[in-house]
């Protein structure tokens, strides 16, 4: 069974940093692309980046690239999301999800989702 576990969300100031961790079991990172999105109040799904778990690359959605860094530890099996210069836009509950897929730029989730961790960025 695939399960995605987030942690690391809270209160931040403008300007400020957290530190996303994504845990996932049922299945190998090699084998799979796994991702984040997120979802502010009131407004849909955004993409956020997408790891490809057999090279390594990743794609970032725009409103994210130059801050957000996403790596992996493929012994821990868990990924993580670095973000930086954070803005009250940023607000949002962050969600991993696996497979993700990147198609003409655009990213999309996959059938596996967490429940979610969030953040708040406080102006």
């Amino acid at each position: 069974e695939v399960q995605l576990v987030e942690s690391g969300g809270g209160l931040v100031q403008t300007g400020g940093s957290l530190r996303l961790s994504c845990a996932a079991s049922g299945f190998t990172f090699d084998d799979y692309s796994i991702g984040w999105f997120r979802q502010a109040p009131g407004k849909g799904r955004e993409e956020v980046s997408c790891l490809n778990g057999g090279d390594g690359h990743t794609d970032y959605g725009d409103p994210v690239k130059g801050r957000f860094t996403m790596s992996s530890d493929n012994a821990k099996n868990t990924v993580y999301l670095q973000m930086n210069s954070l803005k009250p836009e940023d607000t949002a509950v962050y969600y991993c999800t696996a497979p993700c897929t990147v198609v003409a730029g655009i990213l999309t989730g996959g059938d596996y989702w967490g429940q979610g961790t969030p953040v708040t960025v406080s102006s």
